[in-house]
């Protein structure tokens, strides 16, 4: 026992300096990816504004795909558009051999949020505009920095890896990552890293909702409303009868559950009885078994409505998606690499602009977070929200952190969001996650043990799981006819 006590401590002498220069190899790498994004500044903050200003919905991105994916390729990265088919989707690699790390990007807007930037009270800039209330004009360029960061330190230093950007659309309708990863686009990544804007700084634990994502439509026959009632099948009912029988179902669902719909079509005038009404719903819980249990029932609902009404009833699947499968390993490493790059910094007067906007909606006036959360393992076991990107964290292993690029308390999905997503408090947070994702995705180029142990944690919560797209084969994405 002494002789290998003896022999330990010896093994362990002679790999110290290998270990001790290993480490500061990498954390010279790193500042110098931190130095090349403060040197590319400029080039982020316009790239962000300029997708802002186009705030182009699901499916419409291609103004900002092609934006994008132009600067990553002439930064010296192969592009591949047109990805899974998907006119605005679009991968940029740049290296080679393993490992490959991937990071995932978003493009997307919000419709009817339109609104002026750095103005901190309601000013639209097209009433019938949309805008970035998601800070998803920041996601995406904020990965892409990353990705362009890591590209930089491949290329000086000689780094063996792949670093992948995924440039994903549709997020807000839980759709694109859902194609992209059917075609098996993120199959050959080690890990994969994620981001989103917000109020905290924190690497995420907490896990999302999977939900259901359809639309039912019921076909009845006209009539006259007044003359000759009788004559008619009302679908208009048969929606109405619906919902009351999903509100009646809510008692029965576990508190984790959520069910919200909109009605899509309820006819064209009061004197006509309709022969066509829609609506769209979705079904949330926090696990993807759960959603496919409440969704049968929803549909045996839909069924009861048409019986009652004797009309017909279809329904439109249009996509499903899973809850999140946080990866602790990965979470932790982003966490440290947070830690080093520091939480954004924000002047004083933009802390005066998070207050008097704090002020405008009525919340407490703390201006903008600058202190980062604990790791730690989440209060509630769901964020109530749903992301497509949780389907890539059951292919591979996944994290994400978050950092603030709009005020506390600041209502998701507002006008006050889109102001600030368009301006310098946007941008300054936008580019602490770039300085992580980067410096994570070199740690885990530079470090095989850490995706090791990530791969290893994601096998053990995977065991006996194979991931299968909600979507059925041949199902194409909702893309709208483009306009000319």
């Amino acid at each position: 026992m002494k002789i290998r006590s003896i022999l330990a401590v010896l093994l362990t002498l002679l790999l110290l300096p290998n270990m001790l220069f290993s480490q500061v190899k990498t954390s010279a790498v790193k500042q110098d990816a931190f130095d090349w994004i403060d040197s590319r500044a400029e080039l982020l903050n316009r790239t962000a504004k300029s997708i802002w200003e186009f705030a182009e919905i699901a499916y419409t991105e291609y103004k900002s795909a092609e934006y994008l994916s132009n600067i990553l390729e002439n930064e010296g990265f192969r592009v591949t558009r047109n990805a899974a088919n998907i006119p605005m989707a679009f991968v940029a690699e740049y290296g080679s051999g393993s490992p490959v790390i991937g990071i995932l990007g978003e493009l997307d807007a919000l419709p009817g949020l339109s609104q002026q930037a750095g103005i901190a009270e309601k000013i639209s800039i097209d009433e019938n505009g949309n805008g970035h209330g998601c800070g998803h004009n920041l996601l995406g360029v904020g990965s892409a920095g990353a990705a362009m960061a890591v590209k930089h330190a491949i290329q000086k230093y000689g780094i063996t890896g792949t670093v992948k950007f995924f440039g994903c659309p549709a997020e807000e309708t839980g759709d694109g990552k859902v194609f992209m990863a059917r075609e098996g686009l993120f199959d050959d990544l080690d890990i994969c890293l994620d981001w989103h804007p917000g109020t905290i700084n924190s690497a995420i634990l907490q896990t999302t909702t999977a939900v259901n994502d359809f639309e039912v439509i019921f076909a009845g026959k006209t009539a006259h409303a007044a003359g000759d009632p009788w004559n008619g099948r009302s679908s208009l009912d048969a929606v109405e009868l619906m919902n009351i029988g999903v509100n009646f179902l809510r008692e029965h669902i576990k508190p984790t559950a959520r069910i919200h719909y909109v009605i899509t079509d309820a006819g064209k005038a009061p004197n006509v009885v309709p022969d066509r009404a829609s609506v769209w719903y979705f079904v949330r819980d926090i696990e993807r078994r759960d959603v496919e249990a409440i969704y049968g029932r929803v549909l045996k609902i839909a069924e009861g409505a048409a019986l009652m009404t004797d009309t017909e009833m279809q329904v439109d699947f249009f996509s499903g998606i899973y809850n999140y499968l946080n990866n602790r390993i990965i979470a932790e490493v982003l966490h440290k690499n947070l830690e080093l790059v520091g939480p954004p910094q924000f002047t004083e007067s933009e802390q005066e602009f998070a207050r008097v906007l704090q002020r405008t909606f009525g919340k407490e006036e703390a201006g903008m977070n600058t202190e980062i959360n604990e790791l730690k393992e989440p209060g509630s076991r769901s964020s109530g929200g749903s992301t497509d990107a949780a389907d890539v964290s059951w292919i591979v292993p996944t994290a994400r952190i978050r950092t603030a690029c709009w005020p506390l308390h600041t209502p998701g999905h507002s006008w006050g969001v889109v102001t600030c997503t368009g301006s310098d408090i946007g941008f300054r947070g936008m580019r602490t996650a770039s300085k992580v994702l980067a410096a994570t995705a070199l740690e885990a180029m530079l470090d095989t043990g850490f995706i090791e142990q990530a791969r290893k944690e994601f096998q053990e919560r995977t065991a006996n799981f194979v991931y299968k797209s909600a979507v059925p084969e041949g199902q194409p994405p909702r893309i709208p006819v483009r306009k000319k």
